[in-house]
């Protein structure tokens, strides 16, 4: 299975204990069963870090009491190389995107954009599947790396394609710049700004996902492909008529 597993899981040398809530959504929604979350990285390199920040973000969002899985795309072949794209690794990417609720994108930094492995992850995942949806309605939080100064350039890209995908992506987001210094040997993050932005954008994830995912059936419902599957309204049942019905009308 092309699932990345992490190691140390549960050891976060960087954080401070004593700033940290453990239930970052606590009364927004309910924490149980834990939220899912997938994670996307974008370089092969053996000391990848875009991965390396992703595997931090896994941790903490452990901590933050949601269930992490991290794709590994070293087997993913090319958008259309493969007839139908009948492939094990396109199956267990779109199993993995339909059985989160929220997800995290990073990229590296490469001429001003994200790099092609990220494009074809994000690629291989229809907006619709066996009238199922992979993305839309999920929580999305956009993180870079760079090997120089501090760039949105990515991020930016991964906003754009995130709305695309009609996913909701929340307002923070993290870019890290000169990564390869950012990294022990161990490839563990030390402790920075740039740390402690990951931190808050991951809290921010979890509290966004477990506030959208009652909702996500309603938020995705549109008119226009009711229209075209002939799903007709039963005014009966449709509860949004008398809320927008003046008060004399309501039963």
């Amino acid at each position: 299975m092309p699932l990345r597993m992490l190691e140390d899981p549960d050891t976060l040398p960087a954080l401070d204990a004593a700033y940290v809530r453990s239930r970052p959504a606590l009364g927004l929604g309910p924490l149980d069963p834990a939220p899912r979350i997938l994670l996307l990285y974008g370089s092969l390199r053996e000391r990848s870090f875009s991965r390396l920040a992703v595997e931090e973000a896994a941790r903490l969002l452990r901590l933050f009491g949601a269930e992490t899985r991290i794709f590994d795309p070293s087997t993913l072949p090319l958008p259309d190389q493969v007839p139908g794209d009948d492939h094990p690794a396109v199956h267990e990417l779109r199993e993995l995107a339909l059985w989160s609720e929220g997800q995290v994108w990073c990229s590296p930094e490469r001429h001003g954009q994200i790099t092609g492995i990220m494009k074809a992850q994000i690629d291989h995942l229809p907006l619709e599947m066996r009238g199922m949806r992979p993305t839309q309605g999920r929580a999305l939080a956009v993180m870079q790396v760079s090997g120089g100064s501090q760039s949105f350039n990515a991020v930016n890209t991964l906003r754009l394609l995130g709305r695309w995908m009609r996913m909701f992506t929340i307002p923070n987001q993290s870019s890290i710049a000169m990564a390869y210094k950012e990294f022990d040997e161990a490839g563990r993050m030390k402790p920075s700004s740039y740390y402690d932005r990951i931190v808050d954008v991951m809290e921010e994830l979890v509290r966004f996902t477990v506030l959208l995912r009652p909702h996500a059936p309603q938020l995705v419902d549109r008119y226009s492909e009711r229209k075209q599957a002939g799903v007709a309204i039963d005014p009966a049942a449709d509860l949004s008529s008398i809320a927008i019905a003046p008060l004399g009308e309501r039963a």
